[in-house]
C-alpha cells in the first residue's frame, strides 16, 4: 500500500465489484439533486471522481450540447465509464484519467465543477477545492457532496454494525482521510477561499425490503472482499474472523422487517 499524500491518496473503498455495483446505482436525481436546478443546456461540466459515470452521463443529457468530462484516477474505472457513454450514445460525454490535485485543464474552463463522495477520501480536501475552483469560470459553480459516517443511523442496533462503523473510521483515518466529511464541507470551502457558498443536506434511506437487501449486500461483500478489507487486515485493525462476523451482521440486518439505515450527506454550491 502506498503512503498517502496529495496525488497518491489511498482510496479506502477500492474498485472491487461490490464498490462499482454501489456507485453504478447513483444518478443525478438520487445523488446530485441539489445541483440540478443550476444545470441547463450549454453549460460545460467537469465531474471529478466520476467513477463508473452514471451521474456524469445524466449531466451530459441535461447540458447537451455542451461538453461534459468525467475524470477518475483509475484507468480501469475510466474504461468502464467510456463503455457506458458509448452504449448510451452520448457524443458530448468523455472520460479520462487524472489527478484532482493537478487538473490537466486551463484556468476558468468549466461552468460547473462537481465532485460526489470524493473529498472524504483525500488527505488535503482544501487543496482539491482550490484546484476545482481554478478550472471553474468566473461566476461558475463548484458543487460537492459527501456523506457523514458518524451521523449515520440504523435500527436494529446490531453490535456488528457498531463494530463496522468503528473499523471504517479507523481504516479511513489510517489513510489520513476524513469519513465525517459531510459536516466539514462548508469549513473546507471557506478555507479554500470561497465566500459565496450555499450549504444543504440530503439523505439516502434504506428501509424497504429491496433497499435493505441491496445496501446490506453491498457492504457484506465489501467488508470481506474489497480494498477496505485488505486495508483493515494490512493495518492490523481486524482479522479475517472479525470481518466475517461484520459481514454476517450486515446480512442479519437486511432480514429485519423494521430495518432502517440513514445516510446523511452534506452538500455545497460554491460560486467562484
Amino acid at each position: 500500500m502506498s503512503e498517502t499524500g496529495p496525488g497518491n491518496d489511498v482510496y479506502t473503498h477500492g474498485h472491487h465489484e461490490s464498490v462499482l455495483r454501489s456507485h453504478a446505482a447513483r444518478t443525478a436525481a438520487n445523488s446530485a439533486g441539489y445541483l440540478l436546478q443550476h444545470l441547463a443546456p450549454g453549460l460545460s461540466v467537469l465531474d471529478v471522481g466520476s467513477g463508473p459515470g452514471t451521474i456524469t452521463a445524466d449531466f451530459a443529457r441535461l447540458v447537451a450540447p455542451a461538453a461534459v468530462i468525467g475524470l477518475d484516477r483509475s484507468p480501469e474505472v475510466v474504461a468502464w465509464a467510456e463503455a457506458l457513454a458509448a452504449e448510451q450514445q452520448l457524443d458530448n460525454l468523455s472520460f479520462r484519467a487524472g489527478n484532482i490535485y493537478d487538473l490537466d485543464f486551463p484556468d476558468a474552463q468549466f461552468d460547473v465543477v462537481h465532485a460526489h463522495q470524493v473529498l472524504q477520501h483525500l488527505t488535503d480536501p482544501v487543496a482539491a477545492l482550490r484546484e476545482m475552483r481554478r478550472v471553474a469560470r468566473p461566476g461558475g459553480i463548484v458543487a460537492v457532496r459527501d456523506a457523514d459516517f458518524h451521523a449515520m443511523a440504523w435500527y436494529p442496533q446490531l453490535p456488528e454494525l457498531d463494530h463496522w462503523m468503528d473499523l471504517y473510521q479507523n481504516v479511513a483515518r489510517h489513510n489520513r482521510a476524513e469519513p465525517d466529511a459531510g459536516r466539514r464541507l462548508l469549513s473546507w470551502a471557506q478555507t479554500a477561499g470561497f465566500t459565496d457558498i450555499m450549504p444543504s443536506s440530503a439523505n439516502w434511506l434504506y428501509a424497504t425490503d429491496q433497499q435493505r437487501q441491496w445496501h446490506a449486500g453491498v457492504w457484506a461483500d465489501r467488508v470481506v472482499s474489497s480494498a477496505f478489507a485488505e486495508q483493515a487486515l494490512e493495518y492490523g485493525l481486524a482479522d479475517r474472523a472479525e470481518l466475517e462476523r461484520i459481514s454476517a451482521g450486515w446480512r442479519a440486518w437486511a432480514q429485519a422487517p423494521d430495518g432502517w439505515f440513514l445516510i446523511p450527506n452534506g452538500e455545497i454550491i460554491a460560486r467562484t
